[in-house]
């Protein structure tokens, strides 16, 4: 059933998730100190929100490119050649200082605000664990994943407070730029890790294609998960962190903490996810667990204190990322294994393109007012993507969902 590479299946899953890791500490640090850095450079929000921008425009079309070329490229050689992106990305961001090239580097770089994983490794190491997995398996082994990327981040949320030790050593900028130089260490770790990997291919003999019976439900899902990202796009966590900053107050190291307490609740509920995909489906978990968190999010942004908004923002924290194992298990099982280095990067790329409009738009939002609009724009288009997703696929199912005798006939 499967080729050799599954045999090594093991280790395999453990190099994805240790890069997996490292990776999701570095990007959690990076969203909370990003905003900071960029105001030390004299940034303003406007600035700040274009620079998010456009390191998710360049994120996607990367990520786009990929969906049309993977195929014809070894897994391994992308993850190598994404690696040394990361370190690239990281020294840029630690050694400039001018508007225009850092936005080009955002650009071109790995650099990833959302405190989640919008970058060219999500594709790639969704294949890998899909090619490597077996169909029962698949959505536990993604939620490990994302639960170890929830966790990386919340940890490398907390660390950002210790640019406040930083501070007391080293002038400001120097301070930032430092836990920059940090990031792309770790963009070399993950190249050391993934170097000495054999390559992973897709089961049986049949190389990997672009899209083929499956591109109408593909491009289907890539329109519906922009709608979702989209809405994302207006509260990254970098532009979440100047929120709590303008319209609260708060110091550094208290948004720090606040991302961490959000992100280990995200990390609980990716098992929670496992149990209820197993008992009522992938579609409708994802669905009927994101659809509160978003009524969460929209009254976060009344809460007449930090107090209330941080209760809000926790409980949609508890529901609104247990889609995140179950779409990944989902578009990995309804297309064909052949196709899932282009359905994992053509789902993937919209949604950072998507995305990569709203930052702009929370930015202008809160340099005129800092009322919570940007929440209550990603709330309302979330529950939009919602009802969508349930009307166009609730009858498409993966295959560990369908009567056995359907899956002994296919």
């Amino acid at each position: 059933m499967y080729n050799t590479a599954v045999i090594a299946a093991p280790a395999r899953f453990g190099t994805i998730l240790q890069a997996r890791g490292l990776r999701a500490f570095a990007d959690g640090l990076i969203a909370v100190i990003l905003p900071v850095h960029l105001d030390r450079l004299g940034f303003g929000v406007v600035a700040i929100g274009a620079i998010v921008t456009a390191t998710l425009l360049g994120s996607s079309l990367l990520t786009l490119a990929l969906g049309f070329s993977a195929h014809r490229l070894r897994l391994r050689r992308w993850l190598l050649l994404a690696a040394l992106l990361m370190a690239g990305t990281g020294l840029g961001f630690a050694g400039l200082r001018e508007f225009w090239p850092l936005l080009l580097v955002a650009f071109v770089g790995t650099l990833n605000p959302t405190g989640g994983d919008v970058s060219l490794f999500l594709p790639l190491e969704h294949t890998a664990i899909a090619h490597l997995a077996a169909d029962t398996e698949r959505t536990a082994i993604y939620a490990r994943y994302a639960f170890i990327g929830s966790i990386g981040g919340a940890l490398g949320a907390l660390a950002a407070g210790a640019l406040d030790w930083l501070d007391t050593l080293l002038p400001p900028q120097t301070a930032s730029a430092c836990l920059f130089l940090a990031y792309g260490v770790v963009g070399l770790a993950a190249f050391l890790l993934y170097l000495p990997v054999a390559d992973i291919e897709a089961p049986g003999t049949q190389t990997s294609t672009g899209l083929g019976p499956s591109r109408g439900m593909v491009w289907k899902l890539a329109a519906l998960f922009s709608i979702d990202s989209c809405g994302g796009g207006f509260i990254p966590n970098s532009l979440l962190a100047v929120w709590f900053f303008q319209h609260f107050g708060m110091s550094v190291a208290a948004a720090g903490g606040i991302f961490f307490v959000i992100g280990i609740c995200s990390a609980v509920s990716y098992f929670i996810a496992v149990r209820l995909a197993g008992r009522f489906g992938l579609v409708n978990t994802m669905v009927f667990t994101h659809l509160p968190s978003s009524v969460f999010l929209i009254l976060a942004a009344f809460a007449p204190n930090w107090q209330l908004a941080v209760a809000a923002l926790v409980l949609r924290g508890l529901l609104s990322q247990m889609d995140v194992p179950t779409r990944s298990s989902y578009v990995m099982a309804i297309v064909q294994p052949a196709e899932r280095p282009a359905a994992a990067s053509i789902t993937a790329a919209p949604r950072g393109l998507a995305a990569a409009i709203s930052p702009v738009i929370s930015g202008w939002a809160l340099s005129l007012s800092a009322f919570g609009w940007p929440l209550i724009f990603a709330g309302t288009l979330k529950i939009v993507y919602d009802i969508a997703l349930l009307h166009q696929f609730r009858t498409i199912r993966p295959p560990e969902e369908q009567p056995a005798k359907s899956r002994q006939n296919g």
